[in-house]
């Protein structure tokens, strides 16, 4: 091996041992940031959007991005939906005595029937220990789960591109017999019983197992259309005919009674003010990471994961086929 070789070859150890280094580092320091300042469960900082009344003040929550199940946001990933500190916004908005309403801003196609589920239970039980009004303020999207967690709001604005609604339920499986059988893959199954491969993604579904599923849609739907009516004060047979899972522009939306007025952010703000009192109120938002600290440690792990996305990527939709989820989903 000539000298150049060696060269590479040792600075590429040299990296290597760089990258293990700085991920373990990172590791550490996270786990020490969390324990110190307790960001995991408590930590949750407050940005000022409006000077004002800070006895009397509006706090700011938001839900961006699909209602999926992501890893635990911490020092060195900060990126995507979380659920948990969402759950912790909602309870420390009705908790703190300083908060008098709460603008809660949606931009999401939906996602995961369970974890959005939750989220609306959270902010009923909310409503109710704490009666404290909810507006909601739609962005380019808030459909299906969007929606559904948007229901409850004691007033919805959506701007006139928004597209909402969506009001039902989807659960899909990709089918590889076909390509299998043409290239004489066999896929072996050893299972328990005649149902515990249902939705396989290597055979076709029988009549059976496609009535089993459907009943599982068909009881999500429901759940789906009573938050609907109990939120918006609607009539069931109404909500059913708007119920057939196409979207709506904020205009149509708010013609066939699902949101209240078409209207930006800054407008939601200001009704919201109006109506309860609170044109002095200090605005603020909450936020669950030290800035500097967790945006550089997120650039970080980024940095060093770049060769794992695509993996990662195809991993994750190995897995969905072999788990399909039932979906409040646009």
């Amino acid at each position: 091996m000539n000298s150049k070789r060696w060269i590479a070859l040792i600075a590429a150890v040299v990296l290597f041992a760089f990258s293990i280094g700085f991920r373990f580092t990172m590791q550490l320091t996270s786990s020490f940031m969390n324990d110190v300042f307790d960001i995991e469960d408590d930590f949750i900082e407050e940005t000022m959007i409006e000077d004002g009344d800070m006895s009397n003040r509006i706090a700011k929550l938001s839900l961006r991005g699909q209602i999926m199940e992501t890893e635990q946001a911490t020092f060195a990933s900060v990126e995507g939906f979380n659920e948990e500190r969402l759950i912790e916004q909602i309870e420390r908005a009705g908790e703190d005595d300083t908060i008098k309403a709460i603008l809660f801003e949606v931009d999401s196609p939906g996602g995961d029937v369970g974890i959005t589920s939750h989220i609306h239970r959270q902010i009923t039980e909310m409503q109710e220990e704490y009666e404290k009004p909810i507006y909601v303020t739609m962005g380019s999207s808030a459909a299906s789960g969007g929606y559904y967690v948007s229901a409850p709001a004691d007033k919805i604005f959506a701007e006139p591109s928004t597209l909402t609604g969506s009001i039902g339920v989807i659960m899909q499986s990709i089918n590889f017999g076909g390509f299998l059988e043409k290239h004489g893959v066999d896929f072996m199954t050893i299972k328990s019983d005649k149902h515990k491969d249902i939705m396989s993604p290597a055979r076709d579904m029988t009549k059976e197992e496609k009535k089993i599923m459907q009943s599982m849609v068909d009881e999500m739907y429901d759940e789906f259309i009573d938050v609907v009516v109990d939120g918006r004060g609607m009539d069931e047979g109404t909500v059913r005919e708007l119920a057939d899972g196409r979207v709506y522009t904020g205009k149509q939306a708010e013609e066939n009674g699902l949101v209240d007025e078409v209207g930006t952010y800054d407008d939601a703000l200001a009704a919201l003010k109006d109506d309860y009192d609170l044109e002095d109120a200090a605005v603020i938002e909450y936020n669950n990471n030290l800035d500097f600290f967790t945006s550089f440690g997120a650039s970080m792990n980024n940095l060093f994961n770049k060769d794992n996305l695509n993996l990662d990527t195809i991993k994750s939709m190995v897995q969905q086929s072999n788990e399909p989820r039932i979906l409040y989903m646009n």
